[in-house]
């Protein structure tokens, strides 16, 4: 039997895994993080957020500018962080890039206690933010029909994935539950009461609704809400691994204003050595052909104990 949870007994999360794994992360240096890069997978440092937001949004010119006619080409991108999307719209107006073909998916959206997507008028709307940071600023317009956002009923939105578009690269932001989009770690109870799914079960879920873990409400309040959890949906849509894995590379970008010092670190050693565990949902990239870890160095922090 694993570890129980120190976060919560009813949930999966990295407080489960052996404690040596832990050890080994909470060591790494910057230096150290730059040596995990293997065939498959790339560890890249920016000394500026400046550098580093400007090459989150460059992905997204990147892929609209392969995209044609006969070749249309979308990304997948987060909300958290979103410092890079009014970026996206000034160089797209800037460099007069024809979005005409490009594609664009949402990852995520939060699902109301009706159990349908929340409006764009809920204040944390992610739909929302995606169209006011960006492509409402894009002055020649982005193709309404080229936008797919999910919402609860995950078929129009699965519909977009299984069609002649291809998609470049997802990008992503790590949770302090060590998630990409809402693939949170799943609740400790019936057949997983024991272990946590394989990491081959995890890999074919799907866009779905899921049910969020309790970390991340608490972020997601701390980050976008002031800290009042009681305005966070405890349900939401998100991208599953059939689509990551979907994407020709995964691009996942650390400001250090998400996860933590010791989880910026520890998901990029398990992907290094191939320690993919579903309590850890960021780890079952290391089975991923393509992926990048973006660090801003200035938010990398240190493990070392301070007490205030």
């Amino acid at each position: 039997m694993r570890p129980e949870s120190k976060i919560s007994p009813s949930w999966w999360d990295y407080t489960t895994l052996d404690p040596s794994i832990i050890q080994d992360a909470a060591k790494l240096t910057p230096e150290d993080l730059l040596q995990l890069s293997r065939s498959g997978f790339q560890v890249v440092l920016y000394d500026t957020l400046e550098d580093f937001y400007l090459a989150e949004a460059l992905e997204y010119i990147d892929a609209w500018r392969q995209a044609t006619a006969d070749n249309p080409v979308g990304i997948c991108g987060p909300i958290g962080p979103t410092e890079q999307l009014p970026l996206v719209a000034r160089l797209v107006n800037e460099l007069g890039i024809n979005v005409s073909h490009g594609h664009f998916w949402g990852m995520d959206e939060w699902i109301s206690e009706d159990g349908k997507e929340v409006p764009l008028e809920h204040p944390l709307s992610f739909e929302r933010a995606d169209r006011e940071l960006c492509f409402n600023r894009i002055k020649a317009g982005f193709p309404e029909a080229n936008l797919h956002f999910p919402a609860a009923d995950t078929r129009p939105y699965l519909d977009s994935w299984n069609g002649a578009v291809r998609c470049a690269v997802m990008q992503g932001g790590q949770g302090d539950i060590k998630h990409w989009a809402f693939n949170d770690p799943p609740r400790r109870e019936g057949t997983h009461l024991a272990s946590p799914p394989t990491p081959e079960e995890y890999r074919t879920l799907t866009t779905r609704v899921v049910e969020l873990h309790p970390v991340t409400l608490a972020q997601n309040a701390r980050t976008s809400g002031g800290g009042n959890i009681t305005m966070v949906p405890n349900r939401a849509v998100t991208v599953g691994p059939v689509e990551t894995w979907q994407a020709e590379k995964v691009s996942i970008w650390h400001a250090g204003t998400h996860d933590n010092p010791l989880g910026q670190r520890l998901t990029a050693l398990m992907i290094s050595k191939g320690l993919a565990d579903s309590a850890v949902p960021m780890s079952l990239l290391a089975d991923h052909p393509n992926v990048q870890f973006n660090y801003f160095r200035g938010g990398i922090g240190s493990c070392t104990v301070e007490m205030h």
